[in-house]
């Protein structure tokens, strides 16, 4: 269809799917009209990405990567905090509203600035692999979701799971033997890809479900409101929007592969107060390394996708752009669902006997305490937040060794062509 076309239809897909959203009148209604609302919007950023990389051509890729990685730390750090303001003091429909007049806007520069491309004959959509692959994600983290109330033991828990992991595997499978996969995961089978995509994978679990955390830590022990737990992360922010640009300008300069090896090590160290949290520990200590946290992300995030995209052929960017998409976002579901099923389970052990709670467990628990029995238990839940972090920096720990792979490939290969890719990217 063209790149600019998908990217026309995917805005005005996701406005429609936003208007519908402010409209909803149930919550039935708003569940189905954010499906749309999703549809939409998970197409905007592979298709941004493929543009702008082909225009920027391979010179320039590492700081393309890096002015897109902003509004991807941008967008969750101000979401709070806008968020906040128009539920407390406008109205909860407007979080979908104020999309409208950003993507007209968007829509009109798109139609005119953007040059038309003309679509490649011959390439199909692989229906069989979406098929398999959104159904099984969705499956597989609604079970996740379900087991942080329910139990693993549950039914309605494990059944999900199983089937999620079920239909991934069957899109594993499908897609090893189909000429032209959703995801071609044979592209990953070179070694630097493989190492990329395992590290953004490890990155995206841990990274965005802390992201959920910490937000909630400040709300819930320190009782800040969603206002200043939004503000709260603005040194996170601050960070990353430092070190994205000169992360993509030394990508240019000497390649993608080294500087998650450096980012990884900062994050590390930027979450690790968090696992050893209390009800009474120092703002300036937490927003300090908060700070740090964001410097490590800006060296780690767009790298790993420009270290993917530049390990494969010019004619497979577009395909290593949308899977590397995926793998975060799919990432950022699934360590979204699995720390919150963490953090459930450590309240509810720590919780005990110390506050009535009528059989219920974790968050469930916490919501049914009141403000006085909150300030009661506020050591304890710290507790169970601190014990959810550890697995978080170990998640990002983890992704030190691929990252390291990556580095170490990236440093045997060919030296590179004329043209900056890689000789093997060019085969």
């Amino acid at each position: 269809f063209g790149t600019k076309r998908i990217y026309l239809w995917s805005l005005a897909l996701f406005m429609l799917g936003s208007i519908l959203s402010g409209l909803a009148w149930s919550a039935g209604s708003l569940i189905a009209f954010r499906v749309l609302q999703g549809v939409g919007g998970g197409m905007i950023m592979p298709s941004v990405m493929t543009i702008m990389t082909k225009k920027a051509g391979p010179e320039r890729m590492g700081r393309v990567m890096g002015v897109l990685g902003v509004p991807m730390l941008i967008a969750p750090i101000l979401g709070p905090i806008l968020g906040g303001w128009l539920v407390d003091d406008v109205s909860w429909r407007w979080i979908f509203f104020i999309n409208i007049p950003i993507g007209i806007v968007a829509i009109a520069l798109g139609y005119m600035v953007l040059e038309r491309d003309q679509p490649q004959p011959g390439h199909r959509l692989d229906w069989v692999g979406m098929a398999l692959l959104s159904p099984g994600l969705t499956a597989l983290i609604f079970g996740l979701a379900e087991s942080s109330s329910e139990g693993f033991g549950a039914i309605k828990s494990w059944l999900p799971i199983v089937v999620g992991a079920a239909g991934i595997a069957a899109f594993f499978w499908h897609s090893w033997r189909t000429e032209e996969p959703l995801i071609d995961i044979r592209t990953f089978t070179h070694t630097r890809a493989g190492a990329a995509a395992i590290t953004f994978l490890l990155f995206a679990i841990a990274f965005f479900g802390a992201m959920l955390l910490m937000p909630l830590y400040f709300q819930t022990v320190r009782g800040a409101s969603a206002l200043e737990a939004g503000l709260l992360l603005v040194p996170q922010g601050l960070g990353a929007m430092i070190t994205m640009p000169l992360a993509g300008k030394l990508t240019d300069r000497y390649g993608p592969s080294n500087w998650p090896v450096v980012g990884i090590p900062l994050l590390v160290i930027g979450i690790l107060p968090f696992a050893f949290v209390t009800a009474h520990t120092s703002y300036a200590l937490l927003l300090s390394f908060s700070f740090v946290l964001g410097l490590g992300m800006g060296f780690s995030m767009m790298p790993v996708m420009t270290a993917a995209m530049q390990a494969v052929p010019m004619a497979a960017i577009a395909r290593t752009s949308t899977a590397m998409n995926i793998i975060r976002q799919a990432g950022a579901s699934i360590g979204t669902a699995i720390l919150s099923v963490l953090l459930s389970t450590a309240i509810t052990a720590n919780l005990g006997g110390l506050a009535p709670t009528d059989g219920e467990s974790g968050f469930s628990a916490l919501h049914s305490l009141t403000p006085a029995q909150q300030a009661k238990v506020a050591e304890p839940i710290a507790e169970a937040f601190a014990e959810t972090f550890v697995w978080a920096a170990a998640l990002l720990a983890l992704a030190f060794i691929p990252a390291l792979m990556m580095a170490l490939s990236a440093r045997r290969e060919k030296p590179a062509t004329s043209s900056g890719r890689p000789a093997a990217a060019l085969e």
